[in-house]
């Protein structure tokens, strides 16, 4: 019996464009208003909640976060509260990152409340995951004006 040779084949042809997939549900993050997660909070740390020392504080956070639960994302990023890269963090922060597994993430989400206090999670579509306190703007230090 001769042997036959094989051949591959192809159904069809492969689509060559891509196509985002997660796009409706982006656009769809930016009008729904924004919740909080709690089940990443860290503790411990440099920035964990441990280190709150006072119940004013922690209702100082409420009442923000409050205020914020009847915005949507595009209403509350701006110049006080916006993404900052992982680059730019300290080197104290991205190294808590790894200790707690997130160092896959691109960005974290800088919440400012007043002064120096901020605030930071990690958003997934309309939901920032709370991560850290930070009451001196540790975190990411910013660049002092007109040196």
């Amino acid at each position: 019996m001769p042997r036959r040779r094989k051949r591959p084949c192809i159904k069809k042809a492969p689509i060559l464009e891509k196509k985002p997939r997660g796009i409706k549900k982006a656009e769809k993050a930016n009008i729904e208003k924004v919740s909080w997660h709690l089940r990443v909070i860290d503790r411990d740390g440099p920035f964990g909640w441990d280190n709150v020392d006072c119940k004013e504080t922690i209702w100082e956070i409420i009442e923000k976060l409050s205020k914020f639960e009847k915005l949507m994302w595009p209403e509350i990023l701006n110049r006080n509260n916006h993404p900052i890269h992982i680059s730019r963090l300290c080197s104290e922060a991205k190294r808590r990152l790894k200790e707690i597994g997130q160092e896959d993430i691109d960005e974290l989400i800088s919440f400012r409340l007043n002064g120096k206090k901020r605030l930071w999670g990690i958003r997934e579509l309309n939901v920032l995951k709370i991560l850290w306190w930070d009451p001196n703007h540790l975190v990411c230090l910013s660049p002092q004006r007109h040196t």
